[in-house]
């Protein structure tokens, strides 16, 4: 990430809405902006895959269930945060991973910038790819600050999105067990 070329861009902007880059508070604005962006999405070009590892070679055949995992992503149509939680189940087929390891591929992934139907179908994907379960479901709601902040301005309006593949898309009974864990 090109730190330098971000504060001298964040300079621009300052001195285009009016603000005094000589005034103490702001001086130091486009550091510690560069310094966010670094933070915030650093995920940009890592393999969230690389965190996968398979722990266990076992017959497993329930649901695996991960509720609640916080996330924040950056919408790259306004350069906005969203920010919320993914639900993820997968019914193993021989593979299991860490359970930490899918809340780090969640993070990878959002701390890009993103928009939130991608980053539903890329921790499906990479989950599918590595660890080839019998399938896999992914639920994210999140809260969009460019539509809380900006446009219609409503907070607190939540998006759903959700991916299904394998065995969850082919059985409505499946998906319906893991709906209900992933709401009680």
């Amino acid at each position: 990430m090109d730190k330098k070329k971000i504060e001298k861009a964040v300079e621009m902007v300052l001195e285009a809405v009016g603000a005094n880059l000589k005034k103490k508070d702001i001086a130091a604005t486009p550091r510690r902006v560069a310094q966010m962006y670094e933070e915030i999405l650093r995920g940009q070009n890592l393999d969230a895959s690389k965190e996968l590892d398979i722990i266990l070679e076992q017959k497993h055949d329930e649901i695996i269930l991960l509720k609640d995992i916080p996330l924040y992503s950056m919408c790259e149509h306004h350069m906005l945060p969203f920010l919320g939680r993914a639900y993820i189940a997968y019914i193993p087929d021989k593979r299991i991973t860490g359970l930490s390891k899918i809340a780090r591929v969640v993070d990878i992934l959002a701390r890009r910038l993103q928009v939130q139907e991608r980053l539903t179908t890329e921790i499906a994907d990479v989950i599918m790819k590595k660890l080839k379960p019998k399938g896999v479901m992914v639920v994210i709601e999140a809260e969009h600050l460019c539509m809380s902040m900006r446009g219609i301005k409503k907070p607190g309006t939540l998006t759903t999105t959700s991916v299904v593949r394998g065995v969850f898309r082919s059985n409505q009974k499946t998906r319906q067990e893991a709906l209900g864990l992933m709401k009680s």
